[in-house]
């Protein structure tokens, strides 16, 4: 099983040290997107039924993302964003396919 590259790891990390710091009515993520954040950030082993609902996510966010980005929001101020980086961010999607690709 992979685990996601450091430029995964370190955008779960990072969007899980700016949630932190929010208050909890700015808090973005549900409990699966946390879950995944911190599995990519502890260089946790990722299933392939994993990488599978990664895809599916980063597919279906991919346009709120771009919309906060478009805006000039940041993770900060963007649950969309904050959330996106959870599950590894806009590069995390190529990765993503890349290894389903392999399997």
């Amino acid at each position: 099983m992979p685990v996601a590259p450091k430029y995964i790891a370190d955008a779960a990390k990072k969007a899980l040290e700016i949630r932190k710091d929010l208050p909890a009515s700015r808090q973005y993520g549900t409990l699966v997107g946390l879950a995944r954040a911190n599995q990519l950030a502890n260089g946790e082993n990722i299933s392939e039924d994993t990488l599978v609902r990664m895809r599916s996510y980063l597919l279906r966010a991919r346009a709120n993302y771009r919309t906060a980005k478009n805006q000039g929001k940041t993770a900060e101020n963007s649950k969309a964003i904050g959330a996106y980086l959870l599950w590894g961010g806009p590069r995390a999607l190529a990765w993503v396919e890349q290894q389903l690709k392999t399997r």
